[in-house]
C-alpha cells in the first residue's frame, strides 16, 4: 500500500511518499504550481507518482489556531476533490497546523543553509504530514 502526502501552497506542493508496508514517509519533490492560473501539477505529479500504485491522499489541511477553516485551508480541500477525481483514490485531509514550522526547526537543526531549506522545506512538510497521518494508525 503507498500513500501519498501532499503539501499544498500557492506555489508549490511538496510530495512525499510511504513505504509500501506504510511505516514511513520520503520525500520525492517539490513541484512547481501556480494556483491563480490553476496550475496545479497534477501533470507532473502523474510523471512522479507513474511508477507507484497510489491507494490513497493525505493532503494536509492548514487550520487556523482555533481550529477554522480559512482561505488556504479551502484551496486544500479543492485540491483534494481534483486528486480525488483525476486518481479514483481516497484523499485524506490531514490537520497540518505548524507542519512548515516543524520543518523549518528539522532543517535548521541539520544546518541546512537559508537557500536549500527554501528548496526543500515544502518536501520536508510534505513527510510532516504524511508520517504524522501513518503514525495515527487510522488508514
Amino acid at each position: 500500500m503507498r500513500i501519498v502526502g501532499l503539501d499544498v501552497g500557492t506555489k508549490t506542493v511538496g510530495v512525499a511518499i510511504s513505504d509500501e508496508m506504510g511505516w514511513t514517509a520520503q520525500g520525492l519533490e517539490t513541484i512547481a504550481i501556480d494556483e491563480e492560473k490553476n496550475q496545479l501539477g497534477l501533470k507532473q505529479l502523474d510523471v512522479l507518482l507513474k511508477p507507484y500504485k497510489v491507494d490513497k491522499f493525505v493532503v494536509g489541511l492548514p487550520k487556523n489556531m482555533n481550529g477554522t477553516i480559512g482561505p488556504r485551508g479551502e484551496a486544500s480541500k479543492h485540491y483534494a476533490e481534483k486528486l480525488e477525481k483525476r486518481y479514483k483514490v481516497p484523499v485524506v485531509l490531514w490537520d497540518e497546523r505548524l507542519t512548515t514550522m516543524a520543518a523549518e526547526r528539522v532543517l535548521l537543526d541539520a544546518d541546512v543553509s537559508r537557500k536549500k531549506r527554501k528548496k526543500v522545506i515544502d518536501k520536508m512538510a510534505a513527510v510532516l504530514i504524511l508520517q504524522g497521518y501513518l503514525d495515527s494508525g487510522k488508514f
